[in-house]
Order: C-alpha cells, then structure tokens, then sequence
C-alpha cells in the first residue's frame, strides 16, 4: 500500500530528464504495492529577469496509473502556476503556488543540469479521500509549497491536528490524513522563528511533527527552506535508504566504508529512499533498513541518524537538538533480474512458474539426508536456540492475514502430528479487534510474506506484551517482523512482485512442514513418518515441474469459465488451505466471486446453491480423507452439480465414473506436502481467467501487495 521513493544526487551533475526517469523508474518499480494515483516534486529554476533566479519545488501530480503522470509532466502544457511576488524585509520573493499537483504553461527545461537536487516521488492506495489529484502526494503546506511530503500509513489522530491547524489560519485543500503532516511541519517551523530560534534545523522540525503524530507512517519531508536536503522517517511502515558513492568518473560505484560515508566527504554520490528494496536494487546494493523512531537527514552529501524520543520537545522555548546513533549499512541479497519479466508476459506468471527454483532455495542447506547410520533431519538455525523452548509450549497459535493464514491452515494437520502440541489459528485482525488470550507458555508464529503487515505486526506487538515466544515466518530480511521477533525462519522464495502471493504461499507451507519436523525430531515414534516427508520434500521441486505441465489445460478450462459469476471449491483435511487459497486466488486477480468450503460444512448450508450451472471444484486426492470426498462428489452429482474434479493421478475413474465431472490429474505425493501441489493447477486457472477476461493480473482492482494500513 502507496510506495514512497525519493532520489537525491550530490557533486555530481544530471540533467531534469535523468532525474526525473530515475523517479518514475522509481515508482514503475513500486507499482505492485497498489496504488490509484501519483505524483512526485522537483526543483524548479524560475527566472524573472537576468537578475533573479530562484528555485522552489514544482508538485506534479496524477488520478490514474504511472504514466499518466508521465504524459502530464513531458506532453501536456503545465498549467495553473500561480505566480506571486511579496516584499519580504526589502527583497523579492517567487511563490509558486500548484492548484491541484498541476503546473503552469511554461516550458520545462528537460536540459537543465543540478549537481545537487532532491526529488520525491509516491504512489497513492486511497484511504482517506477518492483517487484525485488533490488527494494524491505530495501533500503540500499551502502556497509556495514551503514544506512538501509523501507518506505511507495512516495518521489516527489527523482530525484532532486538522482542527487546531484551521484555528491557527491553515486552510485545507485535500480529504486525506497527510496534509496535515506538511501543515504542522510550517505552524512548527513560523513558531520557531517568531521566538527567535533562528538557527532552527529541518531535522528539529520534523522532530517536532513527530512528537504529534499518531498511528504509522512513513515519511519524506522536502522543503524550500532547507534546499537540496531531505529528511525521512519512520513508525511502522517500511523504509530504507539506499547509498551509491561515485568516483571522479562518476561511472561506477567505488567502494567505501560506513564510517567515511557517513561524515561529509565531498565526494559525489548518490542516495536513495524506498518504500522496499525493488526500487533501490538497481542502483545501488548497499543499503540501511531504517528503524522504527529513527529520523535520517540528508544534507550536503551526508547522512545523519537521528533517534526520535517523544519525550524531549521543546526547552527553554526551543526546539530541542536530538542525538545522532550509528547505524551500519547492509548488502541486498538480491538482483535486478529478480524484478524483470524475463521472458514471461506477466510477473504472476513468471512466479508461478518460478515455484520449482524458489522451493529448492526454500530448502537449501535445511535438509540433510544423513548417511547409512544417520537419520533423515532438518536444520532451521534461526530456530535452533529455541526448539526446546517451544517443545515446552502449552501452545502454539498461527497468526496471519490472507494468503499467510491459509498457508498455517495448511501446515496445522502435521504440526500438531509431529509436535502433540495444540495448534490454533488465528486473523490477525480478529485476535486484536477480540483481545484474544495469549500467554507467556505460548508459542506465536507469525507469518506474513512482506514481514510489514500492519495487522500482523499489532499482533505481534500484542504477542510481546503478554510474554509469548515469538516465532517469525517471512520472506524478507530485515523487515519488521524479522528484527522484532526472538526467532524465526526466512522462506527465501526470492521477490515476488505480482500482488497476488504465489510462490511465497507454496515456500511458506514447505518452511512450516519442516518447523513441524524440527519440532518433532525428539519423538523415536515418529522417525518413519518424518523421514519420508523430507524424502517427499527432497522429490517436491521435480512434481511441481510435473503440475506446471497442466498450463494448458488450465488455460482451455478458463475459457470455459470466462462468463461465469460464481465457483465453489471445496477442500478438507490438508486441502481445506488449499480450497480457501484457490478460491482467494481467483476472486483477487479475476474479480469472479469464488468461495473455498469445507467439505464437511457442505449439508449445513453450501448445498443450496448446487444447481447444474454453477462450477464447482472438489479437491479428492488420496490422503485420509479421500473416500470422504468421494461421498461429496457423489451427492454433488446427485444434485446435478456441475464438477470440476482434481484427483491423484489414476484416480480419475474412482472420482468420476461414467465420465460425468471434468477431471484435473495431479502428482501424487505425501499427504501433508499435497498442498503445494493442488494449489498449482488452481494458480494456473485464476492467472488465465483474469488474462481471457482483460483485467490486470499484477495489480488487481483495490488490492495491495504490502498491506501497511488496518
């Protein structure tokens, strides 16, 4: 949800056009977050006459998808430019005032060179006012945007600030949260000047902001008093900075050390804020995940670090001067190519296809077959120092929100196998809205693909405070969840881009099989049980590839389906996740409504809407529950139900006799791993549906990939 990007260059010289394509890239990269409009700021170079020059920021900003924005800033006539000049203390002044993001009818100087310039960029997912211009960010502090910001999040308390702000002679253009961010940002910076602290910095501005602000957020501030430095900041939502030092042929990147690079060197470089790494990657690797309170400052080719404490505010009538910390940068372990197409029309489908690569380095350097004398195991070291703690649990409980919690349901069944220890479930949302129990004898995994989701992280934060053991399951290294757990897992299915989650979902369920095996190693009763699974686990990459086969005949079942309104899919047992996935699949990225049933639940209700038009899938692969969903299929069939079957591979006679039901044909393997496989087929068809039926498959209609707001 929204993306947020920002590029500053120092000493070293690059024309508006570059500038401004290193912030669309920017957003282009973000665009899989959701968004709905997009807007960013550049310096502008406004000349009167030969005499003066003065540069302030211009606000683009665009309803719609990227490269409308494009358009309106190189196509379109800019329009709308307010300019006004006031005598302030004997001397001239320009305030460049843009109604609505728009920007008047004058020539941009695409040419034009800056060896300094900071630029900022956003991509909206409207929370708070209808996709508009004048809802889109930045969000400005009024006329001649004196202070600007874009912001991921949700401020709680905006109302209150709003209604102080309008007492106080700010008017309000926008419906959103943000624009009092911008406001308080020029009420605090006026009110300190006006008690003589002329020496205010913009890191003590902002620190001030903070200390009013509640809910997350993330945030870049630009302004006009502070010229070519940017500041941003962090509660809960996810930021980074990214940091490309230049030699003198200002070609490559030359090494260099935190300590250098963190004092004013002069030299030129290069620096970068993001929403997440994608947008960074391609620029530069090196990079500082920013912390919760921290507030970091560009200025003349340094970065500063700040720790925000709400306690210090103003003394003595000024704002007071915090204190720096030192932070290391890190290395992303990841490449460009991983964001690419490659050769793929959509990044759904390139992520589908990917699951065969991302399972093989899900369990890289984690299963260890053992020789003739030594039994089969698994190795998770981020779990190692705990596994006896968790043995001990009175409890474990899954906490998670979609595609997570689905992936939990489906690893449940051998956990609780394996482990003898109750497993429950629970929506992240759901825990918090209830203020469910939890207690310190319990074990909280929490499972989440982004490791930001605000839901997740709430609970978490719930978990903490009531002394749980906290178990992390994502697939992003240093994300909130990784650094605030006591222990956890990465999955390491590699970036995925398309909203839809595919191959993180199937990594997810591997990544939690083997935390029931590892749990369960200490049990001589189950020895058998646990080494065929990590023999099926070793087999699962070579059946995915099998399943993948079946692209076709997902694809020519898809058209069958195109008009249709509604699908059923029913599961139980371990398939149950993988009804309720399926199902969560093709309503998200094909708009068709589709509900995943428990099998068991289908006599109280479900069974009404059986007629012979509307498609019903029925997962009957062989496990424990198989001749009972051979029941389901029957007493579907006897009421006309129009089936789509998915079966073991030579079960198609035994699950549909007389050829009455449409037949999917999948591996066989163990039942607990069986998940992985059935959802594949079910993958294939939301991604073709959605394809046959024109709708964008990488950013469904509403949806978010990182869901950072409740």
């Amino acid at each position: 949800m929204c993306g947020i990007f920002a590029y500053l260059n120092y000493c070293v010289n690059r024309e508006r056009r570059y500038i401004l394509e290193v912030l669309f890239n920017g957003l282009r990269r973000l665009e899989y977050r959701g968004y709905d409009s997009a807007g960013i700021s550049i310096d502008s170079s406004v000349s009167l006459d030969a005499n003066i020059l003065f540069s302030t920021p211009l606000v683009f900003r665009q309803e719609g998808n990227i490269e409308s924005l494009v358009k309106s800033v190189y196509e379109d006539p800019i329009t709308n430019l307010n300019v006004l000049l006031q005598e302030e203390g004997g001397s001239w002044t320009i305030d460049c005032f843009l109604k609505h993001g728009e920007v008047a009818e004058t020539d941009l100087n695409l040419e034009e060179s800056f060896s300094i310039h900071a630029g900022i960029a956003h991509t909206r997912w409207a929370t708070h006012g209808e996709p508009s211009p004048r809802n889109s960010h930045p969000q400005t502090s009024g006329l001649g945007n004196e202070f600007l910001v874009v912001h991921n999040g949700v401020i709680t308390n905006y109302e209150v600030l709003k209604e102080t702000l309008v007492r106080h002679g700010f008017t309000f253009e926008s419906e959103t949260d943000t624009e009092v961010i911008p406001k308080l940002a020029k009420f605090v910076f006026d009110k300190a000047n006006e008690e003589g602290d002329q020496t205010v910095t913009f890191s003590q501005v902002v620190l001030e902001v903070m200390r009013h602000l509640e809910g997350a957020y993330a945030l870049i501030f630009k302004s006009r008093h502070y010229p070519n430095e940017l500041i941003a900041c962090k509660r809960g939502s996810p930021l980074l900075l990214g940091v490309k030092e230049l030699t003198e042929d200002f070609s490559v990147e030359a090494s260099f050390h935190d300590a250098k690079f963190l004092s004013k060197d002069g030299k030129p470089k290069e620096l970068f804020l993001s929403s997440d790494a994608n947008a960074v990657v391609e620029h530069t690797k090196q990079v500082l995940v920013i912390e919760d309170g921290e507030v970091v400052h560009l200025k003349d080719g340094c970065v500063s670090i700040l720790k925000f404490d709400n306690s210090k505010g103003k003394h003595d009538g000024a704002l007071s001067r915090p204190s720096s910390v030192q932070r290391a940068l890190s290395i992303l372990e990841m490449e460009v190519e991983q964001i690419n197409k490659g050769s793929y029309e959509h990044y759904m489908q390139k992520e589908i296809h990917e699951q065969p690569e991302s399972l093989t380095t899900t369990m890289r350097g984690r299963l260890i077959r053992g020789g003739s004398s030594k039994s089969k195991t698994v190795l998770l070291g981020g779990l190692k120092a705990h596994l006896k703690t968790i043995r001990r649990s009175r409890r474990i409980v899954f906490i998670g929100c979609g595609t997570s919690y689905n992936a939990a349901l489906a690893a449940r069944p051998i956990l609780e196998e394996l482990s003898g220890i109750p497993v429950t479930m629970e929506v992240a949302s759901d825990l918090l809205d209830r203020q469910g129990p939890i207690y310190r004898e319990d074990t909280a995994v929490f499972v989440s693909q982004s490791g930001e989701t605000a839901d997740t992280l709430l609970a978490l934060e719930y978990a903490l405070e009531n002394d749980a053991l906290c178990v992390g399951i994502t697939n992003t290294v240093g994300s909130a969840i990784a650094r605030n757990t006591h222990c956890g897992v990465h999955i390491n299915a590699g970036c995925e881009i398309g909203v839809a989650s595919t191959k993180a979902y199937t990594s997810q369920i591997v990544v939690m099989a083997m935390l029931a095996l590892a749990i369960g190693d200490d049990t001589s009763s189950s020895v058998g049980r646990r080494e065929s699974i990590i023999d099926g686990l070793f087999d699962l990459p070579n059946k995915v590839r099998e399943v993948l086969r079946l692209d076709q005949e997902m694809k020519d079942l898809a058209k069958l389906l195109i008009a249709e309104q509604s699908l059923l899919v029913f599961g139980r047992g371990y398939n149950y996740a993988t009804a309720l996935e399926g199902a969560l699949k093709v309503k998200e990225v094909s708009l068709m409504h589709s509900e995943g049933i428990l099998a068991g639940e289908m006599k109280h209700g479900p069974l009404a809407l059986v007629d012979e038009n509307l498609p019903i899938v029925v997962i009957a692969t062989r496990d424990a529950c198989f001749s009972k969903q051979q029941s389901v299929i029957q007493q579907l069939h006897a009421r006309k139900g129009r089936l789509i079957v998915m079966c073991s591979k030579g079960d198609s006679a035994a699950v549909c006799s007389g050829g009455s039901c449409r037949v999917i044909e999948v591996p066989q393997v163990e039942d607990c791993l069986q998940p992985v496989i059935n959802v594949i087929p079910l993958q294939l068809l939301a991604y073709h549906l959605t394809v046959l039926r024109g709708y964008n498959v990488d950013q469904p209609r509403n949806l978010a990939k990182s869901v950072t707001t409740q």
